[in-house]
């Protein structure tokens, strides 16, 4: 479909989904960002759902300033995936000795990794510009410095909620690799720092709604956001690296015979803010719930835990500021799916697939979320669809 538009008051609302199937609450939000006085554009992803201050699958461009509520408190959350030599024919019948080698590879949940690990710890990972990513830690937030130690063993773990790591099968049976992570305990807690911060400043006191507090251009706050956001940033790009490098390895273990090979590896980022030029301005773009999709940028669309994902190329559609949807979205919430289903649900929703079927995880049953095949429809003249996965082993945190 292309975008179907609505009145906002500063700008447009361009959506690509229907209006009428979006939340009350949701469009309230998107209506309350198009009111902010340094935005220059808002277009809205088909997994659209309601968020803290901004939802998430909304893409906002402003010039001068940079809301942190809209960025989201997981900095940097995004995805990483890698087509492998390897084939269905590959696999054992019973996968749950690989998923509980990936468990031992990968903490997840609030696990870490009792010694951290580094670039040059891990097969194949280029150990440039590690010391300088680290040296610049004792310039972020006073407030989360003491965290340092906290954020070094974290490195290269899954945490929970939706983040997972999987073992997929796209349609010619070839074995792909993926996983969803971003910035950790540290990422949130910069967040809430900043988010804290923004509230309390003066030009932010009129606003429809406080949780759209944002930082302006040469001011010292700004300064300091912008460089805790990027080195978060940078913090969940290393993370997913250093995941996937583990993940490899286990690979290449429990394959040894196959001798597996990797293609170059697929990441990016979907609860970010980037510099971007649009219609002559320097803008800062924020993309919470949403990847980029420049003309030839490959990225990656999750389903659920049950359902399928895919690998796409953008097309560079600029009415969308060269964005897609990072997911499913939600379609109800975590508190509404634990009431609604129960773990013999999960157990029919996930046949098939190795992953736990327990009641710690019943919130991420495929149901809780809208269907990714409608969500891709909405969404052709954003990408090109290059893959298209069916996970066989899911490990969530």
């Amino acid at each position: 479909m292309t975008y179907t538009e609505v009145a906002g008051a500063k700008v447009p609302i361009r959506m690509w989904t229907d209006p009428a199937t979006v939340e009350d609450v949701a469009m309230q939000q998107l209506k309350n960002v198009a009111t902010l006085p340094w935005i220059k554009g808002l277009a809205v992803m088909p997994d659209v759902h309601y968020g803290k201050g901004a939802t998430v699958g909304s893409v906002i461009a402003m010039h001068g300033a940079v809301c942190p509520a809209a960025v989201g408190v997981d900095i940097g959350c995004g995805m990483s995936a890698v087509r492998t030599s390897l084939t269905a024919n590959d696999l054992p019948g019973d996968l749950s000795r690989l998923r509980s080698k990936i468990e031992q590879a990968i903490p997840v949940g609030r696990g870490m990794h009792k010694d951290p690990v580094e670039p040059g710890d891990v097969h194949g990972l280029p150990t440039a510009g590690w010391e300088d990513f680290w040296a610049r830690f004792d310039g972020v937030a006073e407030a989360v410095r003491f965290r340092r130690e906290r954020a070094a063993q974290q490195m290269g773990t899954l945490g929970s909620g939706n983040h997972f790591v999987e073992f997929c099968l796209d349609e010619s049976d070839a074995v792909w690799l993926m996983l969803h992570s971003g910035s950790r305990n540290i990422g949130k807690e910069l967040a809430d720092h900043h988010i804290s911060v923004a509230r309390d400043l003066p030009h932010n006191q009129g606003l429809v709604d406080r949780d759209l507090a944002v930082f302006v251009a040469d001011t010292p706050q700004m300064a300091a956001y912008r460089n805790d956001l990027f080195w978060a940033q940078e913090y969940a790009r290393h993370n997913r690296a250093i995941m996937m490098a583990l993940f490899q390895d286990v690979v290449r273990r429990e394959f040894r015979k196959a001798r597996p090979t990797f293609e170059p590896v697929i990441s990016c980022h979907h609860n970010y803010v980037a510099e971007e030029r649009y219609d002559g301005l320097d803008l800062l773009v924020t993309r919470k719930g949403a990847i980029r999709a420049g003309a030839g940028d490959y990225g990656i669309i999750p389903g659920s835990m049950g359902t399928e994902s895919y690998i796409v190329r953008g097309l560079g559609n600029e009415d969308s500021f060269n964005s897609a949807s990072h997911g499913a979205g939600r379609r109800m919430s975590r508190n509404a799916a634990k009431r609604r289903f129960s773990t013999r649900d999960l157990e029919d929703q996930t046949r098939g697939v190795e992953c736990r079927k327990d009641s710690g995880v019943v919130d991420e049953i495929p149901s809780a979320y809208k269907p990714i095949g409608q969500v891709m429809e909405n969404q052709q003249d954003l990408v090109q669809v290059v893959a298209k996965l069916k996970q066989v082993i899911c490990v969530k945190g």
